[in-house]
């Protein structure tokens, strides 16, 4: 489980990066004793960066790589950073970054294609990959991801699925058909693969998923493969308990009881206003009548 300061400044930073991935995140790059260095292709603001920071371990070197305000390496990528993230800039990232470390990790200030020339091969235990979404631009991340990374090592692709971005399908599918990518499990964002054996990798993630009542899975067959799909489960509507119903029914009886005896009370004390009002006209007539005889009789003439 994140602490409550960390999952408290990732709900700050703005992005797109949902609790089931930052638990996959957290579980990934905690489990094992796997050591090797870590790289993000496209950080946005931060919102991953952070969380990867908390988990990268002494004499391990974390490297981020994003164009942030720089002019895009052709037409098609400049029109999807300036639609996409126009308010992206590297001061931004790092002030959001330094809001829960103490140090910065090394920036790669440009195009995910100059990641090879600062980052060498074999030497990453895992990649996030969330820059470009356009289909060349992907391919040539999912390369890099391949010569960075280590044997075991464990690569996560962002809108692998998103009908906004089917370059990023299109790359990761036909890494996983013809380039000996294989899948180890799924989110609604992100897939997360490996070139080399998923099976051990998932025999231990289904162990760590069976204890979360947090996370639901399950597992589809890819052929020789399975594959497992993973989701945050909906917390349910806590139930009314039957001894809890009792109650209220017997508290708003008392109050419809309450309101009936007033509105009783009040109908009585009305009819016997009425009755009284009904008397006092009853004696008073007859006085009034002779009253008014006598006045008559006094102010006749002759009378």
């Amino acid at each position: 489980m994140l602490a409550p300061d960390l999952t408290a400044a990732l709900e700050r930073i703005p992005g797109w990066f949902w609790p089931t991935d930052q638990r996959l995140f957290e579980w990934f790059l905690s489990e094992g004793d796997n050591r090797g260095d870590v790289l993000e292709l496209g950080t946005y603001l931060g919102k991953s960066a952070v969380l990867i920071g908390t988990r990268v371990r002494q004499s391990e070197t974390f490297t981020v790589c994003d164009l942030f305000e720089s002019d895009a390496p052709d037409a098609h990528n400049d029109a999807e950073t300036t639609r996409s993230y126009s308010t992206l800039t590297r001061d931004r990232f790092e002030q959001n970054y330094l809001s829960v470390h103490e140090t910065l990790p090394e920036i790669v200030h440009g195009p995910t294609s100059i990641i090879l020339d600062h980052v060498g091969a074999d030497t990453c235990r895992f990649v996030h990959v969330d820059a470009s979404h356009l289909y060349t631009h992907v391919k040539g991340d999912v390369l890099a991801a391949r010569t960075v990374l280590k044997e075991d090592g464990v690569v996560a692709f962002d809108d692998y699925r998103s009908e906004h971005t089917p370059g990023v399908a299109l790359a990761v599918w036909e890494a996983v058909a013809g380039h000996g990518l294989a899948p180890i499990c799924v989110s609604t964002q992100k897939l997360y693969a490996t070139w080399g054996d998923p099976s051990p990798v998932q025999e231990r993630l289904l162990d760590w998923l069976a204890s979360r009542p947090d996370l639901w899975h399950t597992t589809d067959v890819l052929g020789e493969r399975i594959l497992v799909r993973i989701n945050q489960r909906k917390k349910p509507k806590p139930a009314a308990s039957p001894a809890s119903d009792l109650e209220r029914l017997a508290t708003e009886l008392r109050q419809t009881t309450a309101e009936l005896k007033k509105a009783t009370a009040e109908s009585r004390n009305a009819v016997q206003a009425l009755k009284k009002a009904t008397k006092e006209v009853s004696v008073l007539g007859p006085v009034a009548h002779r009253a008014a005889g006598w006045l008559r009789r006094r102010t006749t003439p002759g009378k």
